[in-house]
Order: structure tokens, then sequence, then C-alpha cells
């Protein structure tokens, strides 16, 4: 008996000392919280805050849609205008981009215009007809009553090296909350996390807190070049540099893509080429064409998956796709037709489609939403936005609008 009082106190002991250091509570073992994921970057980034819960849409009755599908693209927004409108390359970025307040209200006020964003890969299919021909239609949509489907594109998102120091953010990262974020440098030299400032975040962030601007999850297609890398990676393999150096650097930076790219494709997100060089089309020779496609797939196809979507790098068509698709298909159309392509973007005034009737594929227009188009041709855009409401102040002045 003195035995088990004596195991009894030194027990009661034990325990005491356990819940004196936040071990044990009376409820038992007490719960951590667990240690925020490292961002995989060599210089340490502030850690972002947890991101709101996505909300759960309602069930809503869905109606079959036959109408136009529309389809705009942008190209990697302005983060810190002040910067960007102050340099040698103001009138480039005021040409090209847009701002971090202009997508915003792009993007409210395509929701409140009851727009719905879907992938461009479920717009049509491929089917053989009865004459055993592989063949392209399109497909009758189940959407929401009243909505009007809309694809976004977005071309070159790999903050290119001439982007550094000019307002943009560097690099998409994972957070320790396992979601996207961008990381950069604020105009007073701070490094900075943020899902407000760069394109993919502030699309991510519209649709969890207006989820019915998306059907089935849709968000944006990423057109991807490939000759300084992907998302802020330099990915690319240097041709010029055979060293085991170079190679461990490219890999180490392969590696810290991967996670991106994966959370990228589980919450909506789908690619497209848009040439590996960024290459001319009309005046580069099927060889160059060629080898183009080849060092895409392998660079940059290796990273995001197969993909059936070309976006024509400066809307240049291929040979054979002209805006009419009646001409036969040429030598690189047919190249790209026969690495899987099938859905074949330019740009256009207005959203353009038309289905090949001699082989499988659909040729198509995009919409450009730029500083060009908010400045000229603000009638063309009416029923997506007003140019002259979504318009940042902090533009520079000279360059004029025709509104």
């Amino acid at each position: 008996m003195k035995i088990r009082k004596l195991i009894t106190v030194i027990i009661s002991v034990f325990m005491c000392i356990l819940m004196l250091a936040g071990v044990i509570s009376c409820g038992g073992v007490q719960d951590k919280a667990p240690d925020p994921t490292p961002d995989p970057q060599e210089t340490p980034t502030p850690t972002p805050p947890p991101s709101t819960p996505e909300p759960t849409p309602e069930p809503v009755e869905l109606v079959p849609y036959d109408g136009v599908v529309e389809h705009l693209f942008f190209h990697e927004v302005i983060a810190y205008p002040e910067i960007a409108f102050s340099g040698s390359s103001r009138q480039r970025y005021d040409t090209e981009m847009v701002t971090v307040l202009e997508f915003q209200r792009i993007l409210e006020s395509l929701y409140n215009n009851d727009f719905i964003l879907v992938d461009l890969n479920i717009v049509w299919s491929e089917y053989t007809n009865d004459n055993g021909q592989t063949r392209m239609r399109s497909n009758t949509l189940m959407l929401p009553e009243g909505k009007k489907p809309i694809v976004i594109s977005f071309d070159d998102l790999s903050f290119y090296e001439y982007m550094k120091g000019d307002g943009f953010m560097e690099r998409y990262i994972i957070g320790s909350d396992g979601n996207i974020w961008a990381e950069g440098i604020d105009p007073s030299g701070n490094a900075v996390v943020s899902q407000d400032l760069a394109a993919i975040t502030i699309l991510d962030k519209f649709v969890r807190e207006n989820p019915g601007f998306s059907h089935n999850g849709a968000k944006g297609c990423i057109a991807f070049t490939g000759y300084e890398g992907i998302l802020g990676y330099r990915t690319q393999k240097d041709l010029d540099d055979n060293s085991e150096e170079s190679r461990l650097n490219r890999m180490q930076e392969v590696a810290r893509v991967q996670p991106v790219v994966q959370r990228l494709k589980d919450t909506g997100w789908y690619f497209a080429t848009h040439s590996y060089g960024h290459i001319r089309f009309p005046s580069a020779g099927l060889t160059a064409i060629q080898n183009d496609a080849v060092r895409w797939m392998e660079e940059v196809g290796s990273l995001v998956g197969e993909t059936q979507i070309l976006i024509f790098p400066f809307g240049e068509p291929l040979d054979g796709c002209n805006w009419l698709c009646q001409t036969a298909c040429g030598p690189g159309f047919l190249f790209y037709h026969e690495l899987g392509f099938r859905l074949f973007a330019a740009v256009g005034r207005e959203p353009y489609t038309a289905i090949k009737t001699d082989i499988a594929a659909v040729r198509m227009d995009r919409m450009a939403s730029i500083g060009t188009t908010l400045r000229q041709g603000r009638e063309r855009f009416l029923r997506f936005y007003d140019a002259k409401d979504v318009f940042d102040p902090m533009r520079p002045e000279e360059y004029g609008t025709d509104w």
C-alpha cells in the first residue's frame, strides 16, 4: 500500500509539472498549432496570414447555353504604378498592362454584368464523324440562368528580367497556408508577400469572395513562354552553360515551381503555350517553329502537363489559320496539330470563333484588356466594363484617351 501511495504521489507530481509546462491540460494532451510551411526561397520573406476560407456556393439550377463565349486576355498587372509609370519603360507598360486597381475594377464589373468564368477546354470537344474523321464541335454549356460565359487568359506570367524593379511583383509562391501568394519588393525596398498585387492571386481572392463568378471552379488560362522560365522561376536551360552549377540551379528552380504549378491546377487554373521564345510565326521558318515548340514541350510542358491550347505570340496566326479558317492548313499548323493542339487563339477587335472543316481544330480571337484599349476602344468593351470607370488616375496623362 505504501508503494502504491508513493507511486500515486509521484504520478500526481509529474502531471502537475506537465500542466505547468503547458504540455497537457485538464482534457489531456494540448493540441499545438502546426509550424508554418517555410517558403521555398533563399531570402526570408514575411509569412502571409491565413486566407479566408472559400464559402460553399448554394446549389443553383442550370440551363443550357449555346451563345457566344467571350474571351478577354491580360498580361501581368502593375503592382506599383508610381514606379512603372516613372521609368524609361513607362509607355510600354502603359500600352501593354493594366494596374492592380484597374484589374480589380474590371473583375467587379464583369461580375456585376453577370459574366461567369468557364474553362476554355469545355467549350469545344473533339469527335469522330461518320467518315471516321476527327473534327471539333461546340458544346452546349449548362450554366446558371442569366449568366454569360467568359474566358480570361493571361500571357507571359513569367516576371521577365526587364520587369524587375519596375513596379511588379517578382514571383508566385506557396504561402504557409498552402495557397498561392505573390512575392516582391515594395517602393520602399521592403520584402512583401501579398494576394492583392498580382494577377493570379487577385483573381483567386475575387472568386473566393464571389464564388458565383466561377463555373465549376474555373479560373483562368495561363499562356506561358519559356525563355525566362515561368511564374518568376528561371526554369529554362542555359544552352551556353553546360556546367554542373547551371544544371543544379535549374533543378532547384524546377523543384520550387512545381508545387506552385500543382496548386494552380488544383484550384481551377489551366495552361497554354505562347511559344517558347515568343517568336513571330509568320516570319519564322518551319524548322524554327518546330524547334521552338519542342523546346517548350521539354522545358515548360514537362512542368505544367498536357495542353491543347496555343495562344499565338503577338496575336499572329500560324500558316493556314487566317481569320476565316478557309485556307488549307500549312506545315507549321499541322506540326502543332500533330503535337495534340486543337484550340488556336489570336487577337481581334471582337471575340470570333470558327471550327475548321478540314481538320480537328478551332480558331478564335481574344480581346485585349490592356492600356491601349482602355485609352482607345472604350465602346467595344462596354458590355464588359466602362474604361471611364476602371481607368487608374495614376496613368500618365500625356498619352490621352478617345473618350
